[in-house]
């Protein structure tokens, strides 16, 4: 398998990783109460999920405090900010799409795909 196969099908299979990516990005360190509010419609399970599989490919650190209640916060690591010209791009082009398909089909219409 190539390569980015394998990237594109571990790492970014799933239409909550990126989410909870810009989210950590964009507001630094988040509890899991913090990212399960910012995020309404994924379920605590999934959210669970989805920070592992970030959390053991070393994108987002864990951090859990010996303390009652259980405290755990999450935020980037070094090496998950290395994503950080892969995602800009990616963005970028999202943006330039939604515009595209708005002028294409209106934005009523271009919102439905």
């Amino acid at each position: 398998m190539l390569a980015w196969c394998h990237v594109f099908n571990c790492w970014f299979f799933g239409k909550w990783k990126l989410v909870i990516l810009n989210h950590i990005l964009e507001n630094g360190t988040l509890r899991f109460s913090e990212l399960h509010r910012l995020i309404p419609n994924i379920t605590k399970k999934m959210l669970t999920t989805q920070l592992r599989e970030l959390e053991y490919n070393d994108i987002i650190n864990r951090k859990v405090y010996a303390q009652i209640p259980p405290k755990v916060e999450y935020s980037i690591t070094e090496y998950g900010k290395g994503l950080l010209p892969v995602l800009e791009p990616m963005h970028n082009w999202g943006l330039a799409h939604i515009e595209h398909l708005n002028e294409l089909y209106g934005e009523k219409e271009a919102n439905k795909g």
